[in-house]
């Protein structure tokens, strides 16, 4: 079969519903200034959608250090990758501040998350090696466990006891094969909020020999006494072999890292392809994240007005009688029962009628029947904010239990598009 043939026949588990919802449901235009309020097909929402939990999205001071490094260094600068043309001291500079914040030895700055998570598990693993990992890993971690050529076996979500009999297995075969063992888990897994159960993982390590790779995108800013993260937050952060985030959540930007001993990073320095090969992060960006960090650590209060409005819209939503699963993130997850058709006739109801923007996720990502809506909280969000958005959840929930949802086709949704 031609293989364009075989695109055109088979869209994949989500893309066979684009005709359906692409522009609105997929693909959808925030527009306007980053804020907890911005445009939706000319209209005014309250977006519940962006990774903006401490709002340096948009903060005056961000945008002036985004612009005075544009405007000194341009967006080109430093040309090619880090290794052959692209160092600078800013870069050395970031690297040294994000290893002291998160307190490890050193760090290694990273173009991008996904990317860099999957290359962080292809340069430390070889075939000799065996991977245990928590089967509700993000998916640059899976991405990363299939271009690595190690073993792998899976444990059920937070489950230590399996955890527990997959190292059993995973320290046997390593021993045979000569290689070792690399644990991988989350510290906020970012669709159910719920935190990995980092301090018994941790515990194991007295019992087994391995390594622990936690990817804490959504525990970076928000957990832990100074935002350190979900390690910080089980007091085992000294426990995690390789500390792993992104910019893309709290500080609200491009880029990421890896922090570790001295000795594992310049490993990581001159292994990961994925940064041997790109282009360096341009300096703007580079300047950008140091000034997000300097306000993450020096700015408490912004962590303190993310929590109050994190309390306020969990705390109200359970007492409304949502199920919210076992978060205890500022991700906030509401769970429904319905079908594909009812879960986008919802949230046509919620963005049309209600000027509430939320992302939806369905069948393949939750099970068939489930309907989840899935909210982030953020500093710039208010309290009327969430008096708002339960009231509408519950007039959306009524509608629901009562089938005004139901239907046998998607709605047209073309003369909804701008």
């Amino acid at each position: 079969m031609d293989i364009f043939e075989r695109i055109t026949k088979n869209r994949g588990p989500i893309g066979q519903y684009q005709k359906a919802g692409h522009g609105y449901f997929a693909f959808p235009k925030l527009e306007g200034e980053i804020s907890a309020h911005m445009k939706f097909r000319g209209k005014k929402v309250l977006t519940w959608s962006l990774n903006n939990y401490l709002g340096l999205g948009n903060h005056p001071e961000v945008r002036k250090a985004d612009a005075d490094a544009a405007a000194e260094y341009g967006m080109a600068y430093p040309m090619g990758a880090r290794m052959m043309s692209g160092q600078t001291r800013k870069h050395e500079e970031l690297e040294r501040a994000l290893a002291s914040f998160v307190q490890k030895e050193d760090a290694f700055l990273l173009n991008y998350g996904y990317q860099g998570m999957a290359s962080i598990i292809d340069a430390v693993t070889t075939r000799n090696d065996v991977i245990v990992y928590d089967s509700e890993s993000h998916a640059c971690i899976l991405d990363g466990m299939r271009m690595s050529l190690a073993k792998r076996y899976v444990f059920p979500h937070n489950n230590m006891e399996n955890l527990e009999k997959q190292l059993e297995r995973a320290v046997k075969r390593a021993d045979q094969q000569g290689g070792g063992v690399l644990v991988i888990s989350e510290g906020v897994f970012g669709m159910a909020g719920d935190l990995g159960n980092l301090k018994d993982i941790c515990a194991l390590k007295d019992k087994y020999n391995f390594r622990l790779l936690v990817d804490d995108a959504h525990g970076f800013g928000t957990m832990g006494a100074t935002g350190m993260g979900s390690g910080e937050h089980f007091g085992v952060q000294d426990k995690i072999d390789l500390y792993f985030s992104t910019f893309a959540k709290s500080m609200a930007g491009i880029g990421g890292f890896v922090a570790s001993d001295t000795d594992i990073v310049d490993y990581l320095r001159y292994n990961m392809r994925s940064q041997t090969y790109a282009k360096s992060l341009p300096m703007p960006m580079v300047i950008g994240a140091l000034k997000r960090l300097e306000m993450l650590r020096t700015m408490p209060e912004l962590r303190t007005k993310l929590w109050d409005v994190v309390n306020a819209l969990q705390s109200g939503l359970k007492e409304a009688g949502f199920n919210l699963g076992q978060t205890e993130s500022p991700v906030t997850p509401v769970y429904m029962s319905g079908g594909i058709i009812e879960a986008t006739n919802l949230i046509l109801d919620l963005r049309e009628n209600y000027s509430i923007f939320c992302s939806m996720v369905i069948y393949p990502v939750v099970p068939k029947g489930d309907i989840l809506l899935r909210l982030i909280p953020t500093s710039m969000h208010n309290l009327e904010d969430v008096k708002v958005t339960i009231k509408a959840f519950t007039e959306c929930r009524t509608k629901l239990q009562a089938g005004e949802y139901k239907s046998d086709t998607f709605q047209d949704i073309s003369a909804l598009r701008v």
